[in-house]
């Protein structure tokens, strides 16, 4: 049985190097679960490059955006590597993460030194502290 997270990451173009450490710790030394036994949950591809050819529009991307499938993902250790990383544009990097079972993508960025969660824990219509109005 597996355990999907559907991941993505945003970042600048400078970091082409760190999405591409980040994909092969998750091919082959990223943890599973507490549960689970071994290491390599998965992969990220990119999605924004020219040769991919997946990004819809008139023109090219301004950020490049890698995204995957994980099976059985720690997501706390992947958390914690993103942060790890040194990144050459850090306030650019953009972590989503939609565990299985969750409807929607929690978003995370490093603001202040910190890893910070940018979406609400849970949905919530009637908080419109979290939503702009249009």
């Amino acid at each position: 049985m597996s355990w999907v997270a559907n991941v993505m990451i945003s970042i600048g173009a400078a970091d082409s190097a760190n999405a591409e450490e980040l994909s092969a710790w998750l091919r082959t030394d990223a943890p599973r679960h507490a549960d689970r036994e071994g290491r390599g949950v998965g992969s990220l591809e990119p999605l924004t490059s020219p040769e991919t050819h997946r990004w819809g529009g008139w023109k090219n991307p301004e950020c490049e955006v890698w995204a995957g499938a994980l099976n059985h993902a720690d997501l706390d250790a992947l958390k914690h590597r993103v942060f790890e990383t040194q990144w050459r544009e850090p306030n650019l990097v953009q972590l989503l993460v939609m565990d299985q079972e969750e409807a929607f993508f929690r978003i995370w960025m490093i603001r202040g030194g910190k890893l910070r969660q940018f979406a609400p824990l849970e949905p919530n219509e009637d908080d419109d502290g979290f939503y702009q109005s249009w």
